[in-house]
Protein backbone atom coordinates (compact mmCIF):
# COMPACT_ATOMS: atom_id res chain seq x y z
CA UNK A 1 0.00 0.00 0.00
CA UNK A 2 1.29 3.04 -0.96
CA UNK A 3 2.27 5.83 1.89
CA UNK A 4 2.85 8.89 -0.56
CA UNK A 5 0.11 10.69 -1.91
CA UNK A 6 1.81 11.11 -5.34
CA UNK A 7 0.43 9.13 -8.04
CA UNK A 8 0.93 5.51 -9.03
CA UNK A 9 3.58 4.89 -11.10
CA UNK A 10 2.82 3.98 -14.29
CA UNK A 11 3.63 0.49 -15.95
CA UNK A 12 6.20 0.33 -18.06
CA UNK A 13 5.55 0.24 -22.15
CA UNK A 14 1.87 1.22 -21.27
CA UNK A 15 -0.19 1.50 -24.23
CA UNK A 16 -0.13 5.02 -26.17
CA UNK A 17 -2.78 5.87 -28.55
CA UNK A 18 -0.63 5.68 -31.14
CA UNK A 19 0.61 1.92 -30.42
CA UNK A 20 -2.97 0.83 -29.43
CA UNK A 21 -4.14 2.40 -33.00
CA UNK A 22 -1.30 0.39 -34.45
CA UNK A 23 -1.82 -2.72 -33.03
CA UNK A 24 -5.59 -2.10 -33.93
CA UNK A 25 -4.67 -2.02 -37.60
CA UNK A 26 -2.11 -4.99 -37.54
CA UNK A 27 -4.71 -6.91 -36.68
CA UNK A 28 -6.75 -5.48 -39.05
CA UNK A 29 -4.05 -6.40 -41.60
CA UNK A 30 -3.74 -9.82 -40.25
CA UNK A 31 -7.84 -10.07 -40.82
CA UNK A 32 -7.31 -9.53 -43.81
CA UNK A 33 -4.64 -11.70 -44.13
CA UNK A 34 -7.17 -14.75 -43.34
CA UNK A 35 -10.03 -13.10 -45.60
CA UNK A 36 -7.79 -13.46 -48.74
CA UNK A 37 -6.54 -17.29 -47.75
CA UNK A 38 -10.30 -18.34 -47.52
CA UNK A 39 -10.99 -16.56 -50.62
CA UNK A 40 -7.89 -18.25 -52.10
CA UNK A 41 -8.94 -21.56 -50.35
CA UNK A 42 -12.73 -21.15 -51.95
CA UNK A 43 -11.31 -20.98 -55.28
CA UNK A 44 -8.96 -23.86 -55.18
CA UNK A 45 -12.19 -26.00 -53.94
CA UNK A 46 -13.74 -24.76 -57.07
CA UNK A 47 -11.05 -25.69 -59.32
CA UNK A 48 -10.36 -29.14 -57.52
CA UNK A 49 -14.35 -29.32 -58.22
CA UNK A 50 -14.50 -28.91 -61.41
CA UNK A 51 -11.00 -30.84 -61.94
CA UNK A 52 -13.19 -33.60 -60.82
CA UNK A 53 -15.85 -33.20 -63.00
CA UNK A 54 -13.56 -33.23 -66.12
CA UNK A 55 -11.95 -36.51 -65.00
CA UNK A 56 -15.55 -38.03 -64.82
CA UNK A 57 -16.89 -36.88 -67.96
CA UNK A 58 -13.55 -38.07 -69.32
CA UNK A 59 -14.12 -41.67 -68.28
CA UNK A 60 -17.53 -41.12 -69.55
CA UNK A 61 -16.80 -40.30 -72.64
CA UNK A 62 -13.96 -43.32 -73.29
CA UNK A 63 -17.22 -45.75 -72.29
CA UNK A 64 -19.10 -43.97 -74.86
CA UNK A 65 -16.23 -44.37 -77.35
CA UNK A 66 -15.69 -48.12 -76.53
CA UNK A 67 -19.50 -48.85 -76.69
CA UNK A 68 -19.48 -46.55 -80.38
CA UNK A 69 -16.67 -48.98 -81.48
CA UNK A 70 -18.13 -52.33 -80.40
CA UNK A 71 -21.15 -51.56 -82.19
CA UNK A 72 -19.54 -50.79 -85.18
CA UNK A 73 -17.38 -53.74 -84.97
CA UNK A 74 -21.03 -55.85 -84.70
CA UNK A 75 -22.15 -54.22 -87.72
CA UNK A 76 -19.03 -54.98 -89.83
CA UNK A 77 -19.50 -58.45 -88.50
CA UNK A 78 -23.05 -58.63 -89.84
CA UNK A 79 -22.27 -56.86 -93.43
CA UNK A 80 -19.12 -59.17 -93.64
CA UNK A 81 -21.27 -62.24 -93.62
CA UNK A 82 -23.90 -60.61 -96.53
CA UNK A 83 -21.10 -61.74 -99.22
CA UNK A 84 -21.25 -65.61 -98.57
CA UNK A 85 -24.68 -65.56 -98.53
CA UNK A 86 -24.72 -63.83 -101.89
CA UNK A 87 -22.84 -66.67 -103.22
CA UNK A 88 -25.39 -68.93 -101.89
CA UNK A 89 -27.72 -67.31 -103.63
CA UNK A 90 -26.17 -67.86 -106.67
CA UNK A 91 -25.71 -71.39 -106.27
CA UNK A 92 -29.57 -72.07 -105.47
CA UNK A 93 -30.11 -69.67 -108.81
CA UNK A 94 -27.74 -71.64 -110.81
CA UNK A 95 -29.69 -75.25 -109.34
CA UNK A 96 -33.00 -73.56 -109.82
CA UNK A 97 -32.46 -72.71 -113.70
CA UNK A 98 -30.33 -76.11 -114.42
CA UNK A 99 -33.28 -78.09 -112.63
CA UNK A 100 -35.98 -76.09 -114.83
CA UNK A 101 -34.00 -77.20 -117.99
CA UNK A 102 -34.01 -80.56 -116.87
CA UNK A 103 -37.84 -80.79 -116.87
CA UNK A 104 -37.91 -79.65 -120.03
CA UNK A 105 -41.66 -77.18 -119.60
CA UNK A 106 -42.68 -80.01 -116.87
CA UNK A 107 -44.27 -78.59 -114.43
CA UNK A 108 -42.42 -77.62 -111.41
CA UNK A 109 -41.50 -79.89 -108.56
CA UNK A 110 -41.22 -80.01 -104.88
CA UNK A 111 -37.13 -80.11 -104.92
CA UNK A 112 -37.74 -76.70 -107.32
CA UNK A 113 -39.93 -75.01 -104.88
CA UNK A 114 -37.83 -75.58 -102.25
CA UNK A 115 -35.06 -74.12 -103.82
CA UNK A 116 -36.86 -71.04 -104.27
CA UNK A 117 -38.16 -71.13 -100.77
CA UNK A 118 -34.55 -71.33 -99.25
CA UNK A 119 -33.70 -68.35 -101.89
CA UNK A 120 -36.46 -66.50 -100.38
CA UNK A 121 -34.81 -67.28 -96.84
CA UNK A 122 -31.49 -66.19 -97.85
CA UNK A 123 -32.58 -63.01 -99.37
CA UNK A 124 -34.36 -62.24 -95.66
CA UNK A 125 -30.74 -62.91 -94.60
CA UNK A 126 -29.46 -60.35 -96.28
CA UNK A 127 -31.93 -57.71 -95.09
CA UNK A 128 -32.08 -58.38 -91.54
CA UNK A 129 -28.04 -58.42 -91.71
CA UNK A 130 -28.41 -54.68 -93.42
CA UNK A 131 -30.60 -53.80 -91.15
CA UNK A 132 -28.85 -54.76 -87.81
CA UNK A 133 -25.98 -52.95 -89.74
CA UNK A 134 -27.54 -50.19 -89.91
CA UNK A 135 -29.11 -50.30 -86.58
CA UNK A 136 -25.90 -50.78 -84.83
CA UNK A 137 -24.27 -48.01 -87.11
CA UNK A 138 -26.76 -45.45 -85.61
CA UNK A 139 -26.62 -45.96 -82.28
CA UNK A 140 -22.72 -45.97 -82.63
CA UNK A 141 -23.64 -42.82 -83.83
CA UNK A 142 -25.98 -41.66 -81.15
CA UNK A 143 -22.72 -42.55 -78.94
CA UNK A 144 -20.40 -40.22 -80.93
CA UNK A 145 -22.79 -37.61 -80.83
CA UNK A 146 -23.11 -37.29 -76.40
CA UNK A 147 -19.13 -37.67 -76.22
CA UNK A 148 -19.36 -34.18 -78.65
CA UNK A 149 -21.44 -32.91 -76.61
CA UNK A 150 -19.31 -34.08 -73.13
CA UNK A 151 -16.63 -33.09 -75.08
CA UNK A 152 -18.24 -29.49 -75.34
CA UNK A 153 -18.55 -29.72 -70.85
CA UNK A 154 -15.14 -30.66 -70.69
CA UNK A 155 -13.73 -27.94 -72.27
CA UNK A 156 -16.07 -25.94 -70.40
CA UNK A 157 -14.99 -26.65 -67.18
CA UNK A 158 -11.41 -26.85 -67.82
CA UNK A 159 -11.85 -23.62 -68.43
CA UNK A 160 -13.29 -22.89 -65.10
CA UNK A 161 -10.55 -25.41 -63.32
CA UNK A 162 -7.77 -22.58 -64.99
CA UNK A 163 -9.96 -19.33 -64.40
CA UNK A 164 -10.10 -20.43 -60.79
CA UNK A 165 -6.88 -21.20 -60.53
CA UNK A 166 -5.72 -18.56 -61.16
CA UNK A 167 -7.80 -16.41 -58.74
CA UNK A 168 -6.69 -18.33 -55.73
CA UNK A 169 -3.12 -17.71 -56.66
CA UNK A 170 -3.86 -13.83 -57.00
CA UNK A 171 -5.46 -14.13 -53.36
CA UNK A 172 -2.38 -15.93 -52.24
CA UNK A 173 -0.03 -13.60 -53.43
CA UNK A 174 -1.63 -10.67 -52.05
CA UNK A 175 -1.52 -12.26 -48.78
CA UNK A 176 1.34 -13.01 -49.23
CA UNK A 177 2.59 -9.36 -49.84
CA UNK A 178 0.18 -8.08 -46.77
CA UNK A 179 1.88 -10.58 -44.48
CA UNK A 180 5.66 -10.01 -45.18
CA UNK A 181 4.28 -5.62 -44.71
CA UNK A 182 2.59 -6.68 -41.77
CA UNK A 183 5.84 -8.99 -40.77
CA UNK A 184 8.01 -5.74 -41.06
CA UNK A 185 5.46 -3.10 -39.13
CA UNK A 186 5.09 -5.74 -35.99
CA UNK A 187 8.92 -5.90 -35.85
CA UNK A 188 9.34 -2.15 -36.08
CA UNK A 189 6.96 -2.16 -33.38
CA UNK A 190 8.76 -4.48 -31.46
CA UNK A 191 11.64 -2.68 -31.77
CA UNK A 192 10.26 0.95 -30.88
CA UNK A 193 8.80 -0.45 -27.90
CA UNK A 194 12.01 -2.61 -26.77
CA UNK A 195 14.04 0.80 -27.24
CA UNK A 196 11.24 3.08 -25.44
CA UNK A 197 12.05 2.24 -21.99
CA UNK A 198 15.65 1.99 -22.41
CA UNK A 199 15.56 5.46 -24.26
CA UNK A 200 13.57 6.74 -20.96
CA UNK A 201 16.15 4.99 -18.60
CA UNK A 202 19.04 7.21 -19.76
CA UNK A 203 17.91 10.42 -19.44
CA UNK A 204 19.16 12.26 -16.33
CA UNK A 205 16.41 12.46 -13.67
CA UNK A 206 14.66 15.83 -12.89
CA UNK A 207 15.98 17.73 -9.85
CA UNK A 208 13.97 17.94 -6.99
Amino acid sequence: MATGGGEPPQPIGAATPLAARRSRWIGQQYADITKLREIAARHDRAAARASQRVARLNTRIDKLRHQATLLRERGQKALAQIPEIEQEMKQQERDIDAATKKTGGAPIGSDVTSMHYHVRKLQQKVVDRQQKARALELRAATKTQKTAELKVKVDRYLETSRLEEQEAVAYRQRADRLQMVSEHEVADHLRATAEGPKGSSDEPPSSL
